[in-house]
């Protein structure tokens, strides 16, 4: 028996807005198809090979990296049994909290020849100057992929180590059986069986370090990203911006298309983890103390030292930071957030109602075309958002233009254009959050309503609405976090003298003066930390 309500408005509704959160896209990649820009082939004949090999070098780099520092870590969580252990399982994800232009930032007043440092090695071994001693220089390529990969590992850490925890520890001890060693059964049997996961994590890793702006911006380093930036603030060339992130966008596809033919006839039907605290390796003595160092080392490096040094910052120009100004932009920043996180929440609760009352399989294309938001870079999302509305502000002063009338740049100069853009790209984390709950829901309430003659707007707000309280708090929080940390968008798109505390920390960041700003910093790393709070905390559950 199925639901017979009236489809025709719903389905409207649902196109509309699957249809309008994809124009940005679908603009973007005709603007990148026109004819030759001579911006663009300046560039194509200047620096853009220089970009794209160091958008090239900085995924490689910190996708490599991270495997060097979450694929131990997992694996030593999840199977072994050392000092700190319970702990280190949760703490290695906080890093996540941290934006990359933070931690950037610290580093760099820390190893910079003026930091404390370098400061006390020429103290301890009486150098004088630059030329009596080599340091290396942080402000560089690697100094920006040691950078990343310190706030991205997480991703790869947390993957992998639910990988191996689905898996059959018998097979792990099966390997003992026959002689291996612990780290040749992690070389010769958790690897090769995690491969699916870890090239999952390397693909979001990769996606991540290829959107990232403010930290390769901070440190000089020309990718891509920055030469979107730089070309629509430098040249106003939509057209060539619009190019430089059709290469984006095509490196993107690649990256995804690597992610799906290396999992290719990889399927994995043992589901039933058989680990538990008796059958973990037991590590004693050194090992046991080597594993809780190597942990402990990547915390302070990834997240305690930079947060002490925000909170020294702090407590130290509090009378600086704590203003006026800190309120201003805090309150901005909750307010566009706010906006935000209830338009994409009702969005997606219309387009999940559509999908649920009609049962085929092709409701599910306005949620699919809705959601390709999420990929796209902050700065390509900028430009592919610029490119609709400006031609709709130009259609519109036009049209005006014989009543005397001209509203200027109404959509694409305005607060609009930013939430706009916050919408496209933080629709998908609404959507999954909400379509979980709805998932939850029995049918059979929808044909109770149905019975009772209620219509689909009434089944919607009595019904299921009630029923879907926590995962409507679950998708506000977490696109209200995602809206307070981005960046680069806000940064294209703000209007004029419109700042956030992301934009606000950036900029005394590029100045040299985030101490001026750390109260900011140590709210947006705060605000980071509830998510994960909630990952943690989803993770015990289902391991118990």
């Amino acid at each position: 028996m199925h639901v017979k309500f009236s489809l025709s408005r719903w389905q409207l509704l649902a196109w509309l807005i699957g249809l309008l959160l994809v124009t940005p896209l679908g603009f973007l990649l005709f603007e990148s198809l026109q004819g030759d820009s001579d911006v663009f082939q300046h560039l194509f004949d200047t620096v853009l090979w220089d970009y794209t090999r160091n958008t090239l070098l900085l995924i490689l780099g910190v996708g490599l990296l991270s495997c060097v520092i979450a694929l131990p870590l997992a694996w030593l969580t999840a199977y072994c049994d050392f000092p700190g252990r319970k702990q280190f399982e949760w703490a290695l994800m906080l890093p996540l909290a941290m934006p990359t232009y933070l931690i950037a930032y610290v580093y760099t007043d820390l190893l910079d020849y003026a930091g404390p440092v370098q400061i006390a090695l020429r103290e301890w071994f009486g150098w004088q100057s630059p030329g009596d001693y080599w340091f290396f220089d942080i402000r560089t390529l690697t100094g920006a992929i040691v950078m990343i990969a310190l706030v991205l590992y997480p991703y790869l850490f947390l993957i992998f180590k639910t990988a191996l925890r689905e898996q059959s520890f018998k097979l792990v001890q099966a390997s003992q059986l026959m002689g291996l060693s612990p780290i040749q059964s992690f070389l010769r049997v958790s690897l090769p069986l995690g491969r699916g996961a870890i090239v999952a994590g390397i693909t979001l890793i990769s996606m991540e370090a290829m959107a990232d702006f403010a930290t390769v911006n901070y440190f000089a380093v020309s990718t891509l990203t920055t030469a979107v930036y730089d070309t629509w603030l430098g040249y106003y060339s939509l057209t060539a911006a619009a190019k430089i992130s059709g290469i984006m966008l095509l490196i993107l596809f690649l990256t995804i298309m690597v992610e799906r033919f290396s999992r290719r006839n990889q399927a994995v039907y043992e589901r039933q983890s058989s680990v538990n605290s008796a059958t973990l390796y037991r590590l004693k003595g050194g090992a046991a103390w080597a594993a809780s160092l190597a942990c402990s080392v990547v915390l302070v490096l990834a997240f305690i030292l930079p947060v002490g040094v925000l909170v020294k910052y702090a407590i130290v120009y509090a009378d600086e930071a704590w203003n006026g100004a800190f309120f201003n932009y805090a309150w901005q920043s909750f307010k566009v957030a706010i906006v935000v996180s209830l338009v994409t929440i009702l969005l997606s609760l219309l387009v999940l109602f559509y999908q649920r009352i009609a049962k085929h399989a092709y409701p599910l294309i306005p949620g699919r075309l809705a959601s390709t938001g999420y990929a796209l870079p902050g700065t390509v999302l900028a430009i592919a958002v610029l490119l609709p509305l400006t031609q709709l502000d130009d259609a519109l002063n036009n049209w005006l233009e014989p009543f005397g009338l001209s509203p200027g740049l109404l959509l694409s100069g305005t607060l609009f254009a930013m939430i706009f853009a916050y919408v496209v790209r933080f629709y998908a984390i609404a959507h999954g959050a909400l379509e979980s709950s709805f998932l939850r829901i029995s049918p059979s309430l929808d044909m109770a309503s149905q019975s009772m003659g209620k219509g689909p707007l009434q089944t919607l707000r009595k019904v299921h609405l009630p029923l879907l309280k926590r995962g409507i708090l679950t998708a506000g929080l977490l696109v209200f976090i995602e809206c307070m940390k981005e960046l680069p968008a806000a940064l294209l798109l703000r209007p004029f003298n419109f700042e956030t505390l992301a934009t606000h920390v950036f900029q005394y960041v590029s100045d040299e003066q985030l101490e001026l700003a750390s109260i900011s910093a140590l709210l947006i790393v705060l605000v980071g930390l509830i998510p994960l709070y909630f990952v943690n905390r989803s993770m015990e559950q289902n391991h118990s």
